[in-house]
């Protein structure tokens, strides 16, 4: 097997907590116009960001012995004050969405300034580093979509469960309108509020469409988290698996949920074009890799795919599935940068290079690179964007 499956062992450090974290303090002297971020709780004047990227944490614990930043796998030192409160910067950060959280005297807790998102099996702190390119996912004054809550009962795992809808703009106005529909799945330790909250899939979609630059469609985002399987033994902490990794049928059960439970419900209850032609499958991380054993394992569902930072497609996929050569209309795959770099130096094989030579057998295939930005939602950002202005038009 070409592909390799590093995210799914990056999923699996950051889920257990066994992601290393280095301890240090800033080397040079931050530039003092820091500012509330937009992703603080209403009126905390903490966590700040300066125009170089640095975030500045404060907290009061006057009991305390040591209490730390902890973001991008790295934990500053704060300093107390003779109140008792706890302030300190971190290094620059790339632009974009960051999960972090303070240690106070070795608990690992939220910040109580910040908004909570779901990101490493857990409810925490998250921050916004503004970026340069931060208008295409703007809240700006556009028809705007909804995004709602769907509950419903799963017979094929008999259990109640919870999607986000997203329908485009002037979906209740015309009634007799019917959508193409993208199913968007999260990465390891996230659920199906990443999507919408960190991701900010609806108010992309929104620009996009008040710009003209992406046909209307619906979006559902599940949640399509994979539990380890009873069979496999554990690896102990900080050790890769062993063997075949993922295991065998290890996306079988969220495969299972999705034909026989999500797309039947989409298409009786929203306004759907129920064709394969018309629908689409993809996701960050492990939900790309969810997209590509789904995908190719039934070619005769989803006609576009879309991988974020989630492998790629090999020729010898291509040759063990001849359908999705015949079926597909759009294979987009796509990486941050950084974490680019860091497959080419050994770290996985190359997907570009996967890409590439399926684009020379016939297949119409897209490799986006976001520039300066690594495993994170920046990237899978800027790539739905990208993605979403591609679904859907030929």
């Amino acid at each position: 097997m070409k592909n390799r499956f590093s995210f799914i062992l990056i999923a699996i450090l950051i889920t257990y907590g066994i992601t290393p974290a280095q301890t240090t303090q800033t080397d040079s002297v931050a530039v003092e116009d820091f500012k509330p971020a937009s992703t603080n709780q209403p009126g905390r004047q903490y966590p700040q960001v300066n125009s170089e990227g640095r975030v500045r944490a404060s907290i009061s614990a006057p009991e305390a012995l040591r209490v730390q930043l902890d973001i991008s796998a790295v934990k500053y030192d704060l300093t107390k004050d003779a109140e008792g409160v706890w302030t300190g910067d971190s290094a620059p950060q790339d632009e974009g969405f960051h999960y972090y959280q303070l240690w106070i005297d070795g608990a690992a807790v939220p910040d109580p300034g910040s908004l909570f998102f779901y990101g490493a099996s857990r409810w925490g702190s998250g921050i916004e580093i503004p970026a340069k390119d931060q208008d295409f996912y703007a809240l700006k004054n556009v028809p705007h979509g909804q995004v709602r809550e769907h509950i419903y009962y799963s017979k094929s795992d008999t259990s109640m469960r919870r999607c986000f809808i997203y329908t485009p703009p002037g979906y209740d106005k015309d009634t007799a309108k019917r959508y193409p529909v993208l199913y968007l799945q999260h990465g390891g330790g996230e659920d199906e509020t990443g999507w919408s909250n960190q991701g900010r899939a609806n108010l992309i979609m929104d620009n996009l469409i008040a710009g003209g630059k992406a046909e209307p469609f619906i979006i559902v985002m599940d949640n399509g988290t994979w539990r380890w399987p009873n069979n496999v033994p554990r690896p102990p902490r900080g050790e890769r698996p062993r063997g075949t990794w993922p295991p065998a049928g290890w996306a079988d059960g969220f495969k299972k949920i999705l034909l026989e439970d999500i797309i039947p419900m989409i298409d009786a209850d929203y306004r759907t074009l129920a064709d394969p032609a018309k629908r689409a499958m993809a996701g960050l991380s492990m939900g790309g890799m969810q997209t590509r054993a789904i995908t190719l394992a039934n070619p005769e569902i989803f006609f576009y795919v879309g991988m974020f930072s989630g492998g790629s497609i090999s020729v010898e996929d291509i040759n063990n599935s001849p359908a999705f050569k015949e079926n597909v209309k759009l294979l987009f795959v796509s990486y941050g940068s950084r974490e680019l770099e860091n497959r080419r130096a050994g770290f996985g094989g190359d997907p570009k290079a996967n890409t590439e030579a399926l684009k020379e057998m016939g297949i119409n295939t897209h490799f986006y690179v976001s520039p300066q930005t690594a495993h994170e939602w920046q990237s899978w950002r800027r790539s739905l964007y990208e993605f979403a202005s591609l679904l859907f038009k030929n």
